[in-house]
């Protein structure tokens, strides 16, 4: 399945002395590897445009891969990118499981600065249902003809420090897999995300990289 490839700015102002000055601008750009040496990558964003960006100092690199919603299980450690809805309850976008060794990677509830509308809850896993039924759903006893995926959806209450949240997720909501990276991964023609900083100097540096694996377009 192929993403949406987007750029995404944010922009965070920080009380310094008294005096409020803008922090720096992060930029989120989808491509593709190009070539790297030493801490200097090269690479084609989705909009064509050739970039060098430099590696920061102990740049985090995370690697992605396709997972299915049965992965998702009560005690996992999951991120998951919602909007809210009138109910109270979250609607999935796309649903993030974690490998043990990165349980508690930015836990908490947030909305997200750079997707506003959506909001992006990392937490354990307390229970796993089916969605219930919305008000005003009458009731049919027959016999089953067939079952589609497409109808199934299913309820993730979610339990952080200090707060729980319940997620819907449904059937064609992408679910995927995290894990550390490393720079072995950064081959030409990997499909990257990439969060950017402009110095003084117009270089882009960058402290966090996501690497597709196997191919694929990451959805972050």
């Amino acid at each position: 399945m192929q993403y949406p490839r987007r750029v995404f700015l944010s922009v965070w102002f920080l009380l310094v002395g008294g005096v409020v000055v803008a922090a720096p601008v992060v930029q989120r750009i989808h491509g593709d590897v190009v070539a790297i040496t030493g801490a200097v990558l090269q690479i084609r964003s989705s909009e064509g445009e050739a970039l060098t960006v430099k590696l920061a100092d102990g740049a985090r690199l995370t690697a992605v891969s396709r997972a299915d919603a049965a992965a998702i299980s009560s005690g996992a450690y999951v991120g998951a990118t919602a909007v809210p809805q009138p109910d109270g309850t979250l609607a999935a976008v796309e649903v993030h499981i974690f490998p043990e060794s990165m349980r508690g990677t930015g836990e908490g509830y947030r909305p997200m600065d750079a997707q506003p509308g959506r909001t992006m809850t990392n937490a354990t896993v307390a229970e796993v249902s089916a969605a219930g039924r919305p008000a005003g759903n009458t009731m049919t006893n027959a016999t089953v003809a067939s079952i589609t995926a497409a109808n199934q959806q299913r309820r993730l209450t979610l339990q952080y420090k200090g707060g729980e949240k319940v997620v819907t997720l449904g059937a064609d909501v992408p679910v995927v897999m995290l894990e550390p990276g490393d720079r072995s991964m950064l081959v030409p023609g990997a499909h990257i995300v990439v969060n950017v900083v402009r110095q003084d100097d117009g270089s882009l540096t960058t402290d966090r990289i996501t690497i597709g694996k196997n191919g694929m377009v990451p959805p972050l």
